[in-house]
């Protein structure tokens, strides 16, 4: 399995779509709208979805990229003049080449999105394991996800048939009470997700950000990947901000913002929303993140939670076998 890894990514990943998406098939299925037929549908809003997503990114990359060009050579000096204040309290002279860091800096942010993309192709280019790896989940990805989809009735049927019939109600009454609590986590997730992604919109809009509502639908979004996503919309948008604003109104607004924003997340939209039905403490969370994107790179980071909320139901029912065993009452 070890040495399987990249093969494994892509058929995890599709297996975690599929349980995703297999509820839109089964819909369309009663419907009278033939497996194969809804299966695509599905695969195709998932596309929609990622490229919306992709789509985000690009303009406020394309919006910014210039701005962030003529800001940098000031925000430089700025930062030299300040640290060279600091340092002579203490009798050091810091005179950095400040000129060529500025040239170039200003020269890597020159670039346009197209430029910035066919960089990454040629470094992707550059190393075959790379280019391989980007290639099996670009192309066995959306396969393995179709064909899991199509067969989704099938595979849980033939599962079903495996398990040894004196085992069999046990195991089915586990997988429902993990089906059960990952589609109530699902649900509360992207009701988080729909919550926060108006709240930064609107937050940032009445901030006067220009590009707010990118950086707020995308921040909503990205809450999918915990932390990550977090962290890199706000990067975003204190980016974003002090490009725009001149003063520190505007950075210190959206920094006030998206702090709000966390603390409405953690404390009131999950709590009341997901209801905490993972059941997972919060060391718990960091390390199945930690572990999972180890083993499994950025997807790892995907699946973490889903992987880690079906392990803890399964140490659940293994906790409450061992309460009710003889081992253990005498």
């Amino acid at each position: 399995m070890w040495l399987l890894r990249p093969v494994l990514t892509s058929f995890l990943t599709a297996g975690i779509f599929a349980y995703i998406l297999h509820p839109g098939v089964a819909f369309l299925a009663r419907h009278k709208v033939p497996r194969g037929i809804a299966a695509a549908l599905m695969l195709l809003l998932l596309a929609f979805l990622i490229i919306f997503l992709g789509i985000l990114l690009l303009i406020i990359v394309q919006k910014e990229g210039p701005a962030l060009q003529q800001k940098i050579p000031v925000l430089l000096s700025n930062m030299h003049q300040i640290l060279s204040a600091h340092a002579a309290r203490f009798g050091i002279d810091l005179n950095p080449d400040f000129s060529g860091l500025k040239d170039f800096a200003t020269r890597q942010f020159a670039s346009s999105a197209n430029t910035l993309l066919s960089a990454a192709w040629q470094s992707l280019r550059a190393s075959g394991n790379a280019m391989m790896s980007a290639l099996s989940n670009l192309v066995l990805g959306p396969l393995v996800l179709y064909y899991l989809l199509v067969e989704w009735h099938r595979i849980v049927a033939h599962l079903r048939l495996a398990v040894p019939r004196r085992w069999l109600e046990a195991t089915v009454r586990l997988a429902r009470e993990m089906d059960q609590m990952l589609a109530q986590y699902l649900r509360g997730q992207w009701l988080v997700i729909a919550v926060l992604a108006v709240y930064y919109t609107v937050c940032l809009s009445i901030a006067g950000l220009n590009i707010a509502l990118p950086v707020g639908i995308f921040t909503g979004l990205a809450v999918l990947i915990p932390y990550l996503g977090y962290f890199i919309g706000l990067t975003l948008a204190l980016t974003a901000a002090l490009l725009q604003f001149s003063d520190w109104y505007g950075f210190g607004a959206v920094a006030v913002i998206y702090g709000i924003g966390q603390l409405l997340e953690s404390y009131f939209l999950t709590p009341y929303l997901v209801g905490e039905r993972i059941g997972l403490h919060p060391l718990a969370v960091i390390f199945a993140l930690l572990a999972f994107g180890q083993w499994f790179g950025f997807f790892g980071v995907l699946l973490a939670l889903p992987a880690a909320a079906i392990v803890a139901t399964a140490l659940r029912e293994l906790k409450r076998r061992y309460l009710a065993s003889a081992f253990y009452q005498y």
